[in-house]
């Protein structure tokens, strides 16, 4: 079951993202790296962000960061979201890809548990056409590498 309702638009992915999206599909979560400069970013561009190098890789990350910001959203902004309960959209920190960000959604943090902050992990949730996409669970004490992936 997916945090969000079927009929949610599914990414497109573009010549500079496709790899990331096929990656996700395989589970596992890559972010564009610079070769020259040794620093990562996304969203992924056809030069580096930071040294304008053209010499760029995908890096494997291990999915695990915090709750930089969120919000709780209550308006349904999609026709598929009409009905839907409160959702959050939030901003993860990767803990070990320099000060990339993603945005996505907790799926198992209520409004009330989420906050800037929270220890996250990457989970891989089918969209309505089946796309996987990188979403993220509160990471806790039992939880492992392993179970991120699952």
């Amino acid at each position: 079951m997916s945090y969000l309702p079927e009929g949610m638009p599914s990414p497109h992915p573009t010549l500079d993202d496709a790899p990331f999206w096929a990656a996700c599909q395989e589970r596992r979560l890559v972010i564009r790296h610079c070769d020259h400069c040794m620093k990562f970013f996304h969203p992924p561009l056809p030069t580096c962000p930071h040294c304008a190098s053209g010499t760029l890789s995908w890096r494997p990350v291990s999915g695990r960061g915090s709750v930089y910001t969120y919000t709780i959203g209550h308006h349904a902004v999609h026709p598929a979201l009409r009905g839907h309960p409160p959702y959050n959209v939030a901003i993860v920190l990767l803990d070990d890809a320099d000060d990339v960000r993603l945005i996505s959604n907790v799926v198992d943090a209520t409004p009330q548990e989420m906050r800037i902050g929270l220890p996250v992990e990457v989970c891989f949730e089918p969209a309505g056409d089946g796309t996987l996409l990188p979403r993220f669970r509160k990471l806790n004490s039992s939880s492992t590498r392993a179970g991120a992936a699952a």
